[in-house]
């Protein structure tokens, strides 16, 4: 079941909206040259599941294009994890004729990419843009998508680094939807970082969140670590995860500051409503008409710190250590 909110960007936006006929996308006003430039936009929101960083990113967004003084009606509709519902959603924006769509996620922004290729689409929380087909390369990215990956480069190969130098064991329990193509995408690049090491990967695959519990509890003496990384399905199923690695003082790494927060011993991370945020700004150029998608190319996050969660390393039975201070920075 599709899950749909609507929300409006002020008064003065329902107003203009009423006197315009209901119509779904807002009249224009002529400017002082002649052009037309329209008083308000209809940005339709497609988002895969909810969870904390996928809600911090949409956030980031609306933030932006408040600060660009733009008046936005905003669509937002969740596929509750669910490609048909994703599609679907995709489908709706192009009947309803909106302004933009924002896809946050990789299956909602390929639902969109699939749905359109008229319609401007800026995307976020992407891990592997190429590889997923959405766009042909992050300098010249498509004719009428671009946005932002939530993979920095240096994420994976440094938390790696990190279990590499101050983990005992050798086995990194993981634990992913092999549906998601980014997540298949970030499991290779894990395997990838851990050549050379004495490192082992051990793949605990999930269809659904349902899943996610038992999954865990099969890492249970197969594993010395959990590594969770931005997988949507996963996330939104965190806490039986968190359960597990403290019931089992198996530490537990994942992929983003929010899921520290949220129970996670420590990430290589950023903030996903930066991101957001960033996407915001490619929207809000696009919707004015100052630069066309194809204009824009993909971005990467601007920031990666480590945060460490003091409450989880002693549930997971982590000693901090000093040295960690120069680098890292806590949560409660």
């Amino acid at each position: 079941m599709i899950k749909r909110k609507k929300s409006m960007a002020g008064a003065a936006l329902a107003m203009l909206l009423m006197a315009a006929g209901c119509s779904s996308n807002a009249d224009t006003t002529a400017g002082d040259e002649g052009e037309k430039k329209q008083d308000s936009y209809v940005v339709g929101v497609t988002q895969i599941v909810e969870h904390p960083s996928l809600d911090e990113a949409y956030k980031g967004f609306q933030a932006a294009l408040k600060d660009k003084g733009l008046e936005v009606e905003y669509d937002v509709q969740i596929a509750q994890g669910d490609m048909n519902n994703n599609q679907t959603i995709a489908q709706n924006f192009v009947g309803d004729g909106v302004d933009l769509i924002f896809a946050n996620s990789t299956p909602s922004a390929l639902g969109a990419l699939n749905a359109t290729k008229d319609i401007p689409i800026v995307f976020t929380s992407v891990t592997d843009p190429i590889g997923a087909g959405l766009v042909k390369s992050f300098e010249e990215p498509g004719a009428n998508i671009t946005g932002t990956t939530d993979t920095h480069p240096d994420a994976i190969p440094n938390t790696i680094k990190f279990i590499d130098k101050y983990e005992e064991g050798t086995k990194i329990g993981m634990i992913f939807n092999s549906g998601e193509q980014n997540s298949v995408a970030q499991i290779d690049m894990v395997k990838e970082a851990v050549k050379g090491t004495d490192l082992k990967v051990v793949e605990a695959p999930v269809s659904t969140s349902a899943e996610v519990k038992q999954a865990a509890e099969s890492l249970i003496g197969n594993a010395d670590v959990i590594y969770i990384i931005t997988d949507n399905t996963v996330v939104s199923a965190l806490e039986s995860v968190v359960k597990v690695a403290s019931d089992e003082d198996m530490p537990l790494y994942v992929g983003e500051l929010d899921s520290v927060k949220r129970g996670g011993f420590a990430a290589y991370g950023f903030n996903y409503y930066d991101i957001g945020y960033q996407t915001g700004e490619m929207a809000a150029s696009i919707l004015t008409g100052d630069k066309k998608p194809s204009d824009i190319p993909v971005q990467y996050p601007d920031k990666l710190k480590l945060l460490i969660n003091k409450k989880a390393s002693e549930d997971m039975g982590v000693k901090l250590l000093p040295e960690w201070d120069k680098e890292a920075e806590y949560a409660e």
